[in-house]
């Protein structure tokens, strides 16, 4: 009796049964065991992407572009704001650039980079600098802007709608340059004709703008839906200033640039 009891016992834990048993034990904390990774994986993924996006968002937009036609006096206001003196400048064919220290009370400084105003040479070099500008001064030539007017705001108009420069919102001074000449325009004045142009462009290029979210092509729509254009629509914040580089006295004299350097230094 005792005999068929342990044959019982022994065909009731025989190996085949016992590797069954061991492999649905193996196989459920093999289950745990993939959840586990799967869960670790998606965290470690999850932090990546996060520190990523948070490392992306804060690169360092430390530049300061100096944008505007040929001629409107961007390398001089830059020799200016970096030297604080006259120097003869001709037309620039390659981008200058330098470190420059704002006029305030933190020290603040930033990569000032002179873009030529020549449309072959401007293209490639916004496009180079563009996702490190943490503001954008555009030089107007004051003295002959109703000539102007329709260059400065197509020129104007590919830079405000540019995806990235609408994304990061760089300051935008708008440098009314030259106010030292009898037929400069007011930047008021400016500012009323570039709105009127601005919105006339944004008008006959809309159609090219389909998508829902009314970015097409690495553009986005400029100022409101339905309202004409005003620089108050912009997510940047948008000063108009006026400046002479070469100051009322010339050569000798100093420059008339203090609205400028203010704006800077309160970037």
């Amino acid at each position: 009796m005792e005999e068929e009891k342990i044959h019982v016992d022994v065909e009731d834990f025989s190996e085949e049964q016992f590797m069954e048993s061991f492999m649905r034990d193996i196989q459920s904390e093999e289950g745990v065991l993939i959840i586990g990774i799967l869960v670790a994986l998606a965290l470690v993924i999850l932090t990546i992407v996060f520190f990523g996006n948070f490392w992306g968002s804060s690169k360092a937009r430390n530049a300061v572009l100096l944008l505007g036609l040929c001629d409107s006096g961007k390398t001089l206001l830059f020799t200016r704001l970096l030297l604080g003196k006259f120097v003869r400048t001709q037309t620039s064919i390659t981008e200058n650039s330098s470190t420059y220290k704002s006029k305030n009370e933190r020290g603040s400084s930033w990569t000032l980079i002179d873009v030529p105003g020549h449309e072959s040479l401007r293209v490639q070099i916004v496009e180079k600098y563009k996702a490190v500008a943490q503001a954008i001064v555009f030089v107007v030539d004051s003295s002959v802007f109703q000539k102007d007017v329709r260059d400065v705001a197509e020129f104007l108009y590919s830079i405000l709608t540019d995806n990235i420069v609408a994304k990061n919102a760089p300051t935008l001074v708008v440098a009314c340059n030259k106010q030292d000449i009898s037929m400069a325009k007011s930047a008021k004045l400016i500012q009323q004709q570039l709105e009127k142009e601005l919105n006339t462009l944004r008008v006959t290029r809309s159609a090219a703008l389909s998508s829902q979210d009314g970015a097409v092509g690495g553009s986005v729509y400029l100022g409101k839906k339905g309202k004409d254009f005003e620089f108050t629509q912009l997510p940047n914040r948008v000063e108009f200033i006026e400046c002479s580089a070469l100051g009322s006295k010339g050569e000798d004299g100093d420059a008339d640039i203090h609205n400028l350097e203010n704006c800077l230094a309160k970037i």
